[in-house]
């Protein structure tokens, strides 16, 4: 057998243990401190600078203000290392015992999880499938325990910002299955993956690349098919890790790449972000406010303009792009400016506009929407899994 080839470490190893419910307290009172007592502190100093160049006397009130919020930024970085040497310890609940703890580990990934890589890795999320809500090691070994019956067509599903393996479960009580059980109905192995989303989306393509090398080369059996499965910014991730050179096994044997809801050409509401961030940072009564906002993650700045050209396709790939809209028709007005609430049309079809300037002008492309779907529904909807169903028979 060959030897797999080496790719650049982007992502953490494994913690040495587990995240507990300890370290998260940890974290809340730094953002408390960093952004809450900062934030306040920041706009306070710039009302009161305002009335002192009004004329109003304000020394005493200045000393007094200082002095409160040095002693509770004090008190609170006191407590944060306080609760970090205990967590160290393994004291506390896990944080992942519970569908809750798993939740805000994701979503608070998705926020600041670039952050969190050099500060505090423990809760930074390595890019892994998952079973029964544990990370499965990607050896011969670990792929054999996980996927007792694997076979040779194996479909993997990656989710999008701030979500984890356990959304694709979302309307499972409502319809009463998930793609992923629709899928091993037909003969497929679903590997379902959890990541950082808060990396950029080159880096987590990176990652993306290495695991599936990985998964093909250790899988129980000889892969046949590939299928690649992303919502919303998981698209994006597939895209970038198709695009990773070298001489890779598994980007052969991929069939079909499958995007829902993936914002190709961009966003709007991560552009809305950082144009209220620009926008707050022009008065200095509102700028600490701007600054909270910039301290969003590279994985939602990547967001706003999504990937373009230089991200290269799978010639021999089949790519389907599905969008919804919050209206029936996607040419209604509101459907047009909103798209899914997240994403418009255009973009998730991979167009600038109402069709000019297509990625997917030169691949094998079907395009789908799906009409009164906002983008959490593209999940589990009806209408995607029987596309599903069709585009992998």
């Amino acid at each position: 057998m060959a030897t797999a080839p080496t790719l650049p470490a982007v992502t953490p190893a494994a913690p040495t243990r587990e995240p507990g419910l300890l370290d998260a307290l940890g974290l809340l009172l730094e953002v408390v401190d960093d952004l809450v007592v900062g934030t306040v502190r920041d706009t306070h100093r710039a009302v009161a600078g305002r009335v002192r160049a009004a004329g109003a006397p304000l020394a005493a009130h200045d000393l007094v203000a200082r002095g409160v919020y040095a002693g509770i930024g004090t008190a609170l970085r006191g407590a944060g290392r306080g609760l970090d040497a205990l967590a160290g310890t393994g004291a506390g609940p896990a944080l992942e015992a519970r569908p809750a703890g798993r939740h805000l580990r994701a979503a608070v990934n998705g926020l600041i999880g670039d952050r969190l890589v050099g500060s505090r890795p423990v809760l930074a999320i390595p890019a892994a499938p998952r079973v029964d809500g544990r990370d499965v090691p990607v050896t011969p070994t670990g792929l054999a325990a996980a996927y007792p019956d694997a076979r040779g067509r194996v479909v993997v599903l990656l989710h999008g910002l701030g979500e984890s393996d356990e959304t694709w479960r979302l309307g499972r009580g409502e319809r009463g299955t998930t793609y992923a059980e629709e899928l091993a109905a037909a003969g497929w192995t679903p590997v379902v993956l959890r990541m950082n989303t808060g990396l950029g989306l080159r880096p987590n393509g990176v990652a993306l690349a290495a695991l599936l090398e990985d998964l093909v080369r250790g899988w129980p059996t000889e892969v046949e098919r590939l299928a690649l499965v992303g919502h919303s910014m998981g698209g994006l991730v597939v895209r970038a890790a198709t695009a990773v050179a070298g001489d890779l096994r598994w980007p052969g044997l991929v069939s079909d790449v499958v995007t829902l809801g993936t914002p190709h050409r961009g966003a709007p509401l991560a552009e809305l972000v950082g144009n209220g961030s620009a926008g707050l940072a022009l008065l200095g009564e509102t700028a600490a406010f701007g600054r909270i906002l910039d301290e969003r993650s590279v994985g939602i700045r990547d967001l706003v303009e999504g990937l373009g050209h230089d991200v290269g396709l799978l010639e021999h790939a089949r790519y389907r792009l599905v969008a919804g809209t919050v209206t029936t028709s996607a040419r209604h007005p509101v459907g047009a400016l909103l798209g899914d609430l997240l994403v418009r049309e255009a973009s998730a079809h991979g167009r600038r506009g109402t069709g000019w300037d297509d990625l997917f002008a030169d691949a094998d492309v079907t395009t789908v929407h799906v009409g009164g779907a906002g983008h959490f529904a593209l999940l589990n909807h009806p209408t995607v899994a029987a596309h599903l169903l069709d585009w992998l028979a």
